[in-house]
């Protein structure tokens, strides 16, 4: 599990990168000041979470049930929610809507919140 949350760490941080070097030199004339500010939003996100990843990646055990929960919830959770806003946002700018596609990012959020939660039960439990 560890291998697999600083692979994913490491994979999102580069990809996040790449889609905010393509969001700024390329996207910026293609996409509304709204949709780029949304596709930003989503590049943030996704650096954010990548790193939280690579700092419990190097810094836990996930042996217990909660720690395993967490990852898939931080992984989970930064896929669902970066990944469908880069997909809306690119869809937008081409005309195109894919209508039930933006539930996908408050469920990414969801999850992220929960990740969030997740870590701070570990963190309290631990203390206690």
């Amino acid at each position: 599990m560890q291998a697999a949350v600083l692979a994913s760490g490491a994979i999102f941080g580069f990809l996040a990168v790449l889609f905010g070097a393509f969001g700024a030199h390329r996207l910026k004339h293609s996409l509304s000041k709204s949709q780029l500010h949304s596709f930003e939003t989503g590049v943030k996100f996704q650096f954010y979470h990548a790193l939280l990843l690579l700092l419990v990646g190097f810094n836990m055990e996930f042996g217990a049930t909660w720690s395993k929960a967490m990852a898939i919830c931080l992984i989970g959770g930064t896929f669902l929610f970066s990944f469908s806003i880069y997909a809306l946002c690119l869809m937008a700018s081409r005309g195109k809507k894919l209508k039930y596609f933006g539930l996908l990012t408050p469920l990414g959020g969801l999850m992220l919140a929960s990740g969030w939660g997740l870590l701070l039960y570990g963190i309290l439990s631990r203390a206690a």
